[in-house]
């Protein structure tokens, strides 16, 4: 499923293509593609939901979270999903303001629907970039976490 979102992402999405496409024609290039059908449903309802969080005037996700400044506690099955380092990660990007507390959430909330048994930090910043790229007004944040998904490092590390 988690190949279906990149290939969305990159080739329709990202290459700023019209993403309003039929839901039928998507499907078979999907399948061209060598997808299969029920992975290709999975990720076509997980893009749904995705957009369907950004249609709202409320922010889903304040009612259930703690005042900023608060520290967010990860349930068992979010900590097996989101290993140290992609929490870590989380941290740091709410620290910089690329993430606030409802995209952190919009961020964990579509992380845990993805159906795959390996989820690496890498994975992490893909969902992270498809959140901020579909929040009207985190035209700035997108960038910031593009330029970090993207970013070569040259030279040695110190």
């Amino acid at each position: 499923m988690f190949d279906i979102l990149m290939y969305l992402f990159e080739n329709l999405v990202h290459s700023e293509s019209e993403f309003r496409v039929d839901h039928d024609e998507l499907t078979d290039e999907l399948i061209n593609a060598g997808f299969h059908h029920d992975e290709i449903y999975k990720a076509l309802a997980w893009v749904e939901k995705l957009a369907a969080l950004q249609k709202t005037d409320a922010t889903p996700y304040l009612s259930r979270v703690a005042v900023p400044n608060s520290t967010r506690v990860y349930t068992a099955e979010e900590q097996m999903r989101l290993d140290v380092q992609c929490r870590g990660f989380l941290i740091f990007l709410e620290q910089v303001k690329v993430l606030d507390i409802s995209t952190r959430e919009m961020v964990i909330d579509r992380t845990m629907e993805i159906e795959s048994a390996e989820f690496c930090l890498e994975d992490l910043k893909w969902v992270i970039l498809m959140v901020l790229f579909n929040v009207p007004g985190k035209e700035w944040a997108y960038e910031q976490m593009e330029d970090l998904l993207f970013e070569a490092q040259e030279g040695p590390l110190h």
